[in-house]
């Protein structure tokens, strides 16, 4: 299993550098005695209930990039406090990675409380999902009702079909906008066939044309 070491310390003064250090040393140790690989170690000085940190965003993404197994970490508090360490714990978990402790000798045992937190922010991001599936469907609805026809008006569809697209259509974005939908509706509808937009795309894009198309017709008066 490939791990990643996070060490933190609350302060920056240099009397906390030992900490880092006795940290590091310990993690190497529950590593080495749960047969983990140590992909990287990550240190910093900063306040646990600040989500901006350098070093915790470094593991989150190390963590999705590198397909990290396990985060060991002295303790819970390590991760963060308050909010802070319930929104880290639910990023950690949804990734798949498992989380050793110094304090528990091994796996993370997570109190009742935490565990129940966890537990609704799943099912709070389950429902999110599922309304936004269900936008996207409401939005295609409207749009074929109203005369639009996907399979003529969207290319790229085939070999490319499922890749990310971050270029909004903006003769598709017209159409439906003169058939009526609103910018919410066009961007769920296009997030369906593939375009990675939102509303707030949709309304940029759309609102350039408008002001080129104005600058235009004025020039050829």
């Amino acid at each position: 299993m490939k791990a990643v070491i996070y060490c933190r310390v609350s302060t920056k003064k240099d009397t906390q550098e030992s900490s880092l250090v006795r940290q590091e040393e310990e993690l190497l140790g529950l590593a080495l005695s749960k047969g983990l690989e140590v992909f990287t170690v990550i240190k910093e000085q900063a306040s646990g209930y600040d989500l901006e940190r350098d070093g915790i965003l470094e593991l989150l993404t190390t963590i999705k990039e590198e397909k990290i197994d396990a985060v060991l970490i002295q303790d819970e508090t390590r991760l963060g406090r308050g909010n802070a360490k319930i929104a880290l714990l639910h990023c950690i978990v949804k990734e798949g990675a498992k989380l050793y402790s110094i304090s528990h000798h091994g796996e993370l045992q997570l109190s009742d409380s935490d565990t129940m937190v966890l537990q609704i922010v799943g099912m709070v991001e389950e429902y999110q999902r599922k309304l936004h599936n269900i936008k996207i469907k409401r939005g295609m609805n409207r749009a074929i009702k109203r005369g639009y026809q996907p399979e003529r008006n969207l290319k790229n569809q085939g070999e490319n079909s499922g890749r990310e697209r971050k270029d909004a259509p903006i003769t598709e974005i017209v159409r439906l906008r003169q058939n009526g939908l609103t910018f919410a509706d066009i961007a769920a509808t296009l997030r369906g066939f593939g375009y990675q937009v939102s509303k707030a795309t949709v309304h940029r894009r759309y609102q350039e044309y408008m002001d080129s198309k104005a600058l235009d017709d004025e020039q050829s008066q």
